[in-house]
């Protein structure tokens, strides 16, 4: 259906573009990858193009030592836009159809990235926010990744040494989190420079809750914001200064990774990309784009793309051909000289062409964007929006004016390619999930089953309606429970971990862990009633919930048997008012 309309599309030539070297010397090992994305931040929060409210030298100069794309695009939400990274499909194709409880899970039948650069020999790691699915095979160990270090969800609720994961274990992290998360690439990097490595660095900022180190916010705090959004009214003025504090930390943080780079005479071999996975998570400066994280319009799909080679590819050259995430797998597969063999054909594009010729001949295309039952499509002109209006893209990037009535025959093809698509991508059913959480995959030792993921009944409530990092509270009565669906891939004897706080006057009450035949009975015996923590160090109130110290009991061991069934978690006996509040089980394999 795209070469229907193939004639029907305009070009905007590609003039002047830098020369670029199409050979490079050929070194002993394959190129290193180092694939940052950061969250929420928006196609206008760098200087380089642009916003005078901030400095992001570090993140400038991939751009300016490397090759930048005016107009690549990702999904509007977070999950979507790495399951495409990961698999250079498009995500309703995935599985993928939310941002928690199941939904953001890619299907197994899928091949990502990582999994062929490990196959390939290369070294594999991801640190910080995953947000693909938690419990094994699901997992990132389980999806090419060798070592993983952050949190699984889609958000997290404290960013100073907070609970996080390091490869199925619960540990606590170290300081500022995207400040831990680079320590742990560099030491990555430090202990495979010897080797080709595969490095993925999602940062969980600048998406809130808005928390940033003192001397990060001290430079915004009482700065008068030059950049404003259009619509001044709609900015919140002190979310956007925490954002752009966010981003400057992040800033900071790549500098400390090309620092790494440049000390272990690696960057020569390296390949590092930067990309933001949606647009802003709120109204701000963002190059007079319509819309913002969510929206299928220009702003809440464009990010910049900057991917630096050093000497390989040319410094400073822009790239005016439209391009998206799905097309990052079959790039770095070329660029690494690795055969990207997947289980399904892929929907993205090899950009090599783009990245070293100074001319090159590409074909018209595509690029579609969708989230919630809406759906845009970018030509390398045109942008038809979800109610059916087209735009001009090259001459109304605020999308201000609809010039449909006067390409007809070009709308009506486009309107035709649309439900093409739609029906090709959707043809599983979405927003619908019969796919439960796996429990003990045997190659695992661990299985994290997170209130996130579970469903309260009775009197029992999540802390907040955004459930990637809540806990149940309310306990109150012995009709009230909570489950999880389940699947057990292997039979097998479990030690249980409970992460619960309670209060001294609440001690004492008894539980009990069913599924099936197989149960378990403790009772709660420590208190531990912590206060409420966030509010300190949020720059702006959050919607999210706030978090605690929630204390690890072992309730003992289990049986399980392999199946599907309803995992329950119910009090036998309340010895006061309350049972407790539940942050997660953890189930570890022993046998």
């Amino acid at each position: 259906y795209v070469k229907k309309i193939a004639s029907l599309l305009l070009f905007i030539t590609v003039a002047g573009c830098v020369p670029s070297q199409e050979s490079r010397q050929q070194d002993k090992s394959r190129p290193n990858i180092v694939l940052i994305m950061s969250d929420d931040q928006g196609w206008g929060d760098f200087s380089i193009h642009g916003n005078t409210n901030l400095n992001t030298p570090n993140i400038d100069a991939l751009a300016n030592n490397g090759v930048s794309f005016d107009n690549f695009y990702v999904s509007p939400v977070c999950s979507p836009t790495r399951a495409e990274l990961l698999t250079g499909r498009y995500f309703p194709r995935l599985g993928v159809y939310s941002t928690s409880a199941g939904g953001e899970r890619i299907n197994l039948d899928e091949t990502t990235i990582a999994e062929i650069f490990q196959k390939a020999g290369y070294k594999t790691a991801a640190y910080g926010k995953w947000h693909n699915g938690m419990q094994p095979p699901f997992h990132p160990n389980a999806r090419g990744f060798d070592d993983f270090y952050g949190f699984a969800s889609g958000h997290w609720g404290n960013y100073f040494s907070p609970m996080l994961e390091h490869n199925g274990t619960i540990v606590k992290g170290k300081g500022y989190l995207a400040d831990d998360l680079t320590n742990k690439a560099m030491e990555f990097i430090t202990k495979n420079q010897d080797k080709s490595f595969f490095l993925y660095l999602p940062f969980n900022t600048p998406h809130s809750p808005m928390q940033v180190p003192d001397n990060f916010w001290d430079r915004f705090k009482d700065k008068e914001l030059e950049l404003k959004y259009k619509d001044s009214i709609e900015e919140k003025t002190n979310f956007t200064k925490a954002a752009l504090a966010m981003v400057e930390n992040i800033d900071y943080n790549v500098g400390r990774v090309m620092d790494k780079l440049k000390t272990l005479s690696l960057e020569e071999n390296t390949i590092i990309i930067y990309l933001s996975d949606n647009g802003p998570n709120d109204w701000r400066g963002n190059g007079g784009m319509r819309g913002k994280k969510g929206s299928t319009d220009e702003g809440g799909v464009r990010t910049p793309f900057f991917i630096q080679w050093k000497n390989s590819l040319p410094n400073g050259k822009n790239v005016h051909h439209i391009a998206s995430a799905i097309d990052i797998l079959p790039t770095l597969t070329s660029l690494a000289g690795i055969d990207a063999k997947t289980k399904k054909p892929i929907d993205g594009k090899n950009l090599k062409t783009l990245l070293f010729k100074e001319n090159p001949e590409w074909d018209s295309r595509l690029v579609f964007s969708h989230w919630k039952g809406e759906t845009s499509i970018r030509s390398q002109q045109y942008r038809l929006d979800n109610e059916g209006r087209l735009y001009d893209m090259v001459n109304d990037i605020g999308q201000t004016t609809d010039i449909s009535n006067q390409h007809p025959e070009f709308l009506d093809s486009l309107n035709q390619v649309k439900e093409s698509w739609l029906k090709e991508v959707t043809s599983i059913s979405l927003n619908k999930d019969d796919r439960p959480f796996p429990l003990g995959h045997p190659d695992y030792a661990n299985t994290q089953l997170p209130a996130r993921d579970g469903v309260p009944h009775g009197n029992i409530e999540r802390s907040n309606k955004y459930p990637n990092c809540t806990f149940f509270t309310n306990w109150t009565s012995l009709e009230d429970k909570i489950t999880w669906e389940v699947d057990v891939l292997a039979d097998g004897i479990f030690e249980v971990e409970l992460y619960y706080s309670c209060s001294e006057q609440n001690i004492g009450s008894t539980i009990n862990l069913s599924l099936g035949k197989s149960h378990l009975t403790a009772r709660i015996t420590d208190a531990s009633d912590p206060p409420l923590t966030g509010m300190e160090n949020d720059r702006y109130p959050r919607i999210e919930s706030y978090v605690k110290e929630f204390k690890s009991k072992d309730l003992g061991t289990i049986t399980l048997k392999k199946g599907k069934g309803k995992l329950t978690l119910q009090a036998s006996e309340i010895a006061a008012n309350e049972v407790m509040d539940v942050r997660l089980l953890m189930f570890k394999r022993v046998k």
